[in-house]
């Protein structure tokens, strides 16, 4: 009980000083709008073919805002020892790393929410699928890739070149996760005739997800102390 209190305490730390300065949040918003103008200048939004790169076009705007601030979770820590303060503290290692998830999926899950339906809106997009299964998809596509990427943000952040490691990192470990929600986001999105093909990707990301979480909270000890 006391990991998953501090984990909180250490999660509401983290999002008050990102609303204090917002810096990472604004900064992926940006992003994700400019992604976002770009494909549609890039595809005609009037053109029914460009509806099928829309699933592709999200989960963009996920990795590549994502990145930006995992990049800066536990590197804004070394800055004045403060992870020195945090493992020096009465408390569990684990609780860092699931202090800090929770900070960066909390984060994550409001970029999607401004930067998806104005997606859909500048692309004129019609929502005919199954928008429960549609939210279920972001959600867990969202949540291995933040729990993979919180870990390699540790694992990464005592390295100089932290940011350049960061992606070399996470894009080979995240491809399987990744390929699943495109895939089931398609299916959901723009062919729901198929949706036994997506429910079988969604469990597949679900098995992935649930298996990384475990290994990386019991690993999170051996990669602080490094």
């Amino acid at each position: 009980m006391n990991l998953f209190r501090t984990a909180l305490l250490l999660a509401k730390k983290d999002l008050y000083s990102e609303l204090k300065t917002k810096q990472i949040m604004v900064t992926q918003i940006i992003f994700a709008g400019l992604v976002i103008v770009v494909f549609s200048f890039a595809f005609d939004p009037a053109n029914n073919t460009t509806k099928t790169v829309i699933p592709g076009v999200i989960w963009v705007i996920i990795v590549f805002a994502g990145i930006l601030g995992l990049n800066r979770s536990f590197i804004s820590e070394q800055r004045n020892d403060t992870m020195q303060g945090l493992l020096a503290a009465p408390m569990e290692a684990a609780s860092i790393y699931l202090g800090k998830f929770l900070a960066n999926f909390a984060m994550m899950l409001i970029v999607e929410l401004v930067s998806i339906p104005f997606l859909f809106l500048l692309f004129d997009f019609k929502f005919f699928g199954s928008t429960p299964y549609f939210i279920l998809v972001i959600f867990l596509g969202s949540f291995g890739f933040i729990a993979i990427g919180t870990f390699l943000a540790a694992l990464a952040a005592n390295s100089k070149s932290s940011e350049m490691l960061l992606p070399l990192l996470l894009f080979p470990i995240t491809t399987p996760i990744l390929i699943g929600v495109v895939q089931a986001t398609r299916i959901i999105l723009t062919n729901m005739d198929k949706f036994s093909s997506a429910v079988a990707w969604i469990q597949l990301v679900t098995a992935y997800d649930v298996i990384f979480f475990v290994v990386c909270f019991l690993l999170i000890d051996y990669v602080l102390e490094v």
